[in-house]
């Protein structure tokens, strides 16, 4: 059992392979062959323990602190690629969506899938509301749902423009807004209103043209960024947008990587930005200059997907 890094920072990429890195110094520490499949998301458990690799059609779990090359758990009932992976806030379930058009729920003490939602699109992305008890899926289709985890049904539907693919969806860390990303490179937002029962009301708020390329990644900024309120956008273009929740205005444009984003995640203070391209390298960046102080370089082929945990065990990554 080797000594557990308090940054937990993964990548995975079209050569095969998922890297562990030292973030600061930027040496790869650990390489996890994974032959199987391409990998479309990576996702570290609450407690760091596992990191969840979403691939075609499995979803695979690895020992973070063990240099064993071996799955600890494998997941197997989609069958088609599993695009979007992620955990409830104290890791005892885990959710998906794939291409097949569904969206499950696992239980990581049973090793099975407990629930399957039919989204009747191939999905693209899903994302837990803070209240851990809806799910918002989006789809190739153009549709968004949320799937009431109580009521065990679909609660609402969007369409934000039809037949226009949804390819990512986040949630404000407070539940208070929702963005919708699309393969004409535009972000819809809604604030999210309680109604009088426990259902999600959206509130169309705003409509962003951030990008004229496709928007592979939309991420709102984290708690322990406030009082500031980010939405980073990673599109085909080879850029990340910043935006300024107030008013959705332009805060910088991070410039670097020479091929499409995929793919990014916040630390946990919001103060800098991972970001993973088809250039083969990752990327950190600082929020507050907007420039990389760090490349990752390993990969041999394209990097898709980025995953990091940097908060204490327990906080979501």
């Amino acid at each position: 059992m080797s000594q557990q890094p308090s940054v937990i920072l993964a990548t995975a990429s079209y050569d095969h392979t998922i890297r562990f890195w030292e973030a600061k110094s930027g040496r790869c520490y650990r390489t996890i062959q994974y032959p199987d499949s391409q990998v479309n998301r990576l996702e570290i458990t609450p407690h760091k323990r596992y990191l969840a690799v979403a691939g075609n059609p499995s979803i695979r779990l690895f020992d973070v602190n063990s240099n064993t090359p071996q799955p600890v758990m494998s997941f197997d009932s989609h069958t088609n690629n599993v695009m979007a992976v992620g955990f409830q806030y104290d890791g005892n379930w885990m959710y998906s969506g794939s291409e097949d058009g569904t969206v499950r729920i696992w239980d990581l003490r049973a090793r099975g899938c407990q629930r399957e939602y039919e989204s009747r699109g191939a999905v693209n992305t899903v994302v837990l509301h803070p209240n851990q008890t809806e799910l918002i899926s989006g789809d190739q289709n153009g549709n968004i749902r949320v799937w009431d985890l109580t009521a065990n049904s679909c609660s609402c539907e969007l369409v934000p423009e039809v037949d226009t693919a949804v390819r990512s969806l986040t949630v404000m860390w407070d539940g208070s807004l929702v963005v919708a990303a699309n393969n004409n490179g535009t972000c819809y937002v809604w604030r999210l209103l309680r109604g009088s029962q426990t259902m999600t009301n959206f509130e169309p708020l705003h409509k962003l043209q951030a990008h004229n390329g496709y928007i592979l990644k939309c991420l709102l900024s984290p708690e322990f960024c406030e009082p500031h309120r980010y939405l980073a956008t990673a599109s085909s273009d080879h850029t990340v947008k910043i935006w300024n929740v107030e008013g959705f205005t332009l805060e910088k444009t991070l410039i670097g990587h020479q091929r499409w984003v995929w793919d990014c995640v916040f630390s946990v203070d919001g103060a800098y930005l991972i970001t993973a391209s088809s250039d083969t390298t990752a990327r950190l960046w600082s929020m507050s200059t907007g420039q990389d102080i760090r490349v990752y370089q390993g990969h041999h082929k394209a990097t898709t997907c980025c995953a990091l945990h940097d908060g204490a065990e327990g906080s979501p990554g």
